[in-house]
């Protein structure tokens, strides 16, 4: 099982809103997907799968704060 977390999004940013997931529990991913979007005060980033599999649980919802490393989803290879 592969842990998807917030990467660092930049320097003095340490939690974004989850704007919008793209995939759902039960869905197929592939490894340049973009598996959700999320924003700050400073931007909007796209998050990528960086795997390929099937996604076993979403951990988080839409307009939910997320702190950097916080695991977003979990794929099943």
């Amino acid at each position: 099982m592969t842990k998807i977390t917030l990467p660092e999004l930049g320097e003095g940013i340490d939690q974004a809103t989850v704007a919008c997931i793209h995939f759902r529990q039960g869905d197929t991913i592939e490894q340049e997907d973009d598996l959700l979007e999320v924003v700050t005060d400073k931007a909007t980033f796209n998050v990528a799968a960086g795997t390929a599999g099937v996604v076993k649980e979403i951990l988080v919802k839409e307009h939910q704060e997320v702190k950097i490393g916080e695991t977003l989803a979990l794929i099943e290879p």
